[in-house]
């Protein structure tokens, strides 16, 4: 379980295809305080910590995993999200985010704008449950924002300062893929509101 607020940006330092497979080293300021076995937030993505080494640690994609998020556009030198999973002990600063991507969405336009940035996204709107509502929430590429000018296969968030540096907004362009996961209380209620 996790917040959906980004905790550090990783690197991805070598990527490695093994069958249908693919690891991922991702060195980052946290790395080295991961354990094996540990659940890590990637993009949005739940991965296991399989191995640690000084600032780096991989992670193995499987063949599912790469279909349905951007995973399999990753390359060296990309900047990648992190967020450990959430103690019960905290507040939930974000909102309840399960690392499940529901599908792959697109931005399709980023506005720069005096003191923020206005990015409007699409999506597949085909999937029951796969639901936006106006100030509702929405997790890309892991980070919990805000949803406004909803629509029935897209909506826009806007980005403030810090987000923009501490996250990978600021390498997201218009064209570009994001792992979308929608609010699992709206998924529950469209799927009960939809039963026969």
């Amino acid at each position: 379980m996790f917040t959906g607020i980004i905790e550090s940006l990783g690197t991805i330092s070598n990527v490695v295809r093994e069958c249908t497979n693919v690891h991922f080293n991702i060195e980052s300021k946290i790395s080295s305080q991961l354990k094996v076995d540990q659940s890590v937030a990637h993009n949005g993505v739940c991965l296991t910590v399989t191995s640690i080494k000084n600032n780096t640690h991989t992670v193995t994609a499987v063949e599912e995993t790469l279909k349905k998020t951007n995973l399999s556009d990753w390359k060296e030198g990309d900047l990648v999200n992190l967020e450990r999973c959430m103690q019960m002990n905290g507040r939930l600063d974000g909102h309840i985010v399960q690392g499940h991507v529901d599908q792959i969405g697109k931005c399709v336009n980023k506005l720069v704008l005096d003191g923020s940035w206005l990015y409007d996204f699409e999506y597949d709107s085909k999937e029951a449950g796969h639901v936006t509502v106006e100030k509702g929430s929405i997790t890309i590429n892991g980070t919990s924002l805000t949803c406004f000018n909803t629509t029935e296969k897209g909506f826009s968030v806007t980005i403030i300062p810090y987000t923009f540096e501490n996250t990978v907004f600021k390498t997201l362009e218009s064209g570009d893929k994001v792992n979308l996961e929608f609010d699992i209380i709206g998924k529950y209620v469209s799927k009960l509101l939809n039963k026969n």
